[in-house]
């Protein structure tokens, strides 16, 4: 018999710049102990963790855990690019639901580097060959950094099939600033226009200023699931469960449809989406609110149409209609999301976890959206996966 998963708990550390963090093993550990306390929960009761983090040595996630408590259990180290916070949940996830486990923490950190991303190991093939040859063909841009060229590439892709003007992505961008200035856990929380943005340092002529890319932070942050017998047992509020969950990977079209926006995982998501509405028996009408992977303001527009908040070629009119904030149809990114948080990575799946958890218990303070009942929660791997995830008030 498959189990509900409640969430118990969840923790998060306010991000911090590169150079300016604690270390990855303290981050792990104090968004850990946030994510018990949460739940009312001591260390002991977890029977498995799954940890998330890119850049670091193998077993980082005992190095971090080991700092609450050395019970034994299971801990599994999860890599999975982007994704990976939103992965280590997935995983807990399925513990949960097949009866596996009935107590389960995912947490993830990052400790990054300031700067573009880049390879650590230089002297083995990237796991990037094939998508970096694709863009090479897709895009001439030389000279900008890769993830730039991705996903700005993917906006560039959606600006001349559908006429998208640039000021779309700076109103975007001007939109999570004005959501982040509520949330006392961004790091970016300055007020910035759309005017502001598109007169920013331009780093891709006529493609992308400066305030349209996330930078690097550092940060954590975890979740404590549980079994819905476990929450019975041991007297847990089940204010908040995972209604639906799919993780998806690469198809042919990636690299087959000649097109940016399949290079950088439209089509992941738009499967993903259709999983988890499928299996809710819902449709994107019905969500209250979204936390999605805006690393760019680029993909946050896309991302629009991928999770079927508006119709194909239609995220310009949704964005000036105001349908993306308060008061419009579906809040997105309430939180600020990555472009006002920057992106640890391997947290980041699970501060969207935080976030959409505290919307649904109606604890979100100045963020909250009123009578929040569905939540959606996208977060993208290039190259990794795509992990979408419906959270509801139970």
């Amino acid at each position: 018999m498959m189990s509900e998963v409640i969430v118990a708990g969840v923790g998060m550390i306010p991000f911090a710049k590169p150079g300016a963090s604690a270390p990855y093993h303290a981050m792990g550990a104090e968004a850990t102990k946030l994510a018990l306390a949460d739940a009312g929960l001591d260390y002991n009761v977890i029977q498995q963790a799954y940890v998330g983090y890119v850049y670091g040595d193998s077993t980082c996630g005992q190095r971090a855990l080991y700092q609450v408590g050395m019970t034994g259990i299971p801990i599994f180290n999860v890599n999975n690019n982007c994704s990976t916070g939103s992965t280590a949940l997935f995983m807990a996830r399925q513990m949960i639901e097949s009866g596996a486990a009935d107590c389960v923490l995912a947490v993830g950190f990052e400790q990054m580097k300031p700067g573009a991303l880049g390879s650590v190991y230089t002297d083995r093939p990237s796991a990037f060959e094939e998508f970096d040859a694709a863009a090479d063909r897709l895009i001439d841009a030389p000279g900008i950094p890769l993830a730039l060229r991705y996903f700005g590439g993917a906006g560039l892709a959606h600006m001349q099939k559908y006429g998208t003007p640039l000021d779309a992505f700076a109103k975007v961008r001007a939109k999570a600033s004005r959501h982040a200035a509520n949330n006392p856990l961004a790091i970016f929380r300055k007020e910035v226009t759309a005017d502001a943005v598109m007169n920013d340092q331009v780093i891709w002529p006529g493609v992308m200023t400066r305030l349209m890319a996330c930078p690097p932070t550092c940060g954590g942050a975890a979740a404590v699931l549980v079994s819905d017998r476990f929450a019975d047992k041991h007297g847990i509020a089940k204010t908040v469960r995972i209604a639906a969950q799919a993780m998806t990977t690469d198809t042919p079209s990636t690299f087959g449809a000649g097109d940016m926006m399949r290079l950088v995982g439209y089509d992941m998501a738009r499967a993903g989406a259709k999983r988890v509405y499928e299996s809710a028996g819902i449709g994107p009408e019905d969500l209250d609110v979204v936390e999605l992977h805006d690393c760019f303001a680029h993909n946050e527009l896309i991302t629009y149409e991928a999770l079927g908040l508006c119709g194909e070629g239609e995220a310009a009119k949704f964005i000036d209609d105001g349908d993306n904030t308060y008061g419009g149809r579906i809040v997105t990114n309430p939180s600020g999301g990555l472009l006002s948080k920057g992106h640890p990575l391997g947290a980041t799946g699970l501060a969207q976890c935080y976030e959409l958890t505290r919307q649904l218990r109606g604890t979100a303070g100045p963020t909250q959206v009123e009578g929040a009942e569905l939540a959606l929660q996208h977060n993208l791997g290039l190259g990794g996966a795509c992990v979408v995830t419906l959270y509801q008030r139970h």
